[in-house]
């Protein structure tokens, strides 16, 4: 007994050497993972009669899985003066981002990636994705089923530069039968009120290059969408390549549906891991 004792007693030591030796070699390998492997931000960008608080529940969704998230306002005046904005935007985010847009906010994205390296995934929520040289007013057009010019009162504002320009709001008593059909009555009502108006000359507004012919991108189908007819939204994210989910959903897909919503984007996120 007194020789066992001894032996472990003259092993204990280097037994512990060892094991504290091997322990910060494991260290820097799991630092560096964490290191060069970030998850990249989420930023999220609102279409045309909406506002970032139509994110929320998808926000809510991405902050518990563990992801930096983004939600700015879209000025929804132009889409060169939106794009530029955006890609002010993008450039204080540090490391990847996966670039999110709903509705008009699809175009907005497809712009402001365009050379932007630390874009990894562009992800449309019934959403425009225009090629060079087209408009959301002529995309939303192309396929019949969208009601939203019949629900829509035009009204002047100021321009900077003097003069005026028009812009456009859905009627208030409308607004959840033409945006929000499948939100609780009450809610839509809220954001009736709180819709930002589009200016028409964004919806006008020719796109620039595309970010996602070099990019890989998500898309969700609102197949009871009746802002942007679904065959058109089909029909733009086939164009692209992109990876496609589609729910029965209004245009407000984010509000009633966040959790496909968020499925999708953090679907895109994780490929770009």
């Amino acid at each position: 007994m007194q020789l066992t004792r001894r032996t472990l007693a003259l092993a204990m030591p280097a037994t512990l050497a060892a094991l504290i030796g091997a322990a910060p070699a494991s260290r820097p390998a799991a630092a560096d993972t964490e290191r060069h492997d970030p998850k990249p931000t989420i930023v999220l960008v609102h279409g045309a009669f909406a506002d970032a608080s139509s994110w929320s529940g998808t926000i809510r969704r991405l902050q518990h899985a563990g992801y930096p998230v983004l939600a700015p306002a879209n000025p929804l005046r132009g889409l060169a003066a939106d794009t530029a904005y955006l890609r002010s935007v993008l450039a204080a985010v540090d490391g990847p981002v996966v670039l999110v847009g709903h509705s008009y906010g699809g175009a907005v994205i497809s712009g402001a990636a365009v050379g932007n390296s630390r874009v990894k995934a562009l992800v449309y929520i019934a959403a425009f994705t225009p090629d060079k040289g087209e408009s959301a007013a002529e995309l939303a057009a192309k396929f019949p089923g969208s009601t939203l010019g019949d629900t829509v009162n035009p009204r002047s504002y100021p321009l900077p530069g003097g003069g005026s320009g028009t812009e456009l709001l859905i009627e208030r008593a409308k607004f959840h039968g033409q945006f929000a059909a499948d939100v609780p009555a009450a809610e839509a009502a809220v954001m009736a009120v709180t819709q930002r108006p589009v200016a028409t000359a964004a919806l006008e507004e020719k796109a620039g290059e595309a970010a996602w012919k070099t990019i890989p991108s998500w898309a969700l189908i609102a197949t009871s969408d009746r802002n942007i007819p679904p065959a058109a939204e089909r029909w733009m994210a086939r164009r692209a390549g992109s990876h496609i989910t589609e729910v029965d959903a209004s245009h407000a897909v984010a509000v009633s549906r966040p959790a496909v919503v968020t499925h999708v984007i953090l679907a895109a996120a994780r490929a770009t891991r």
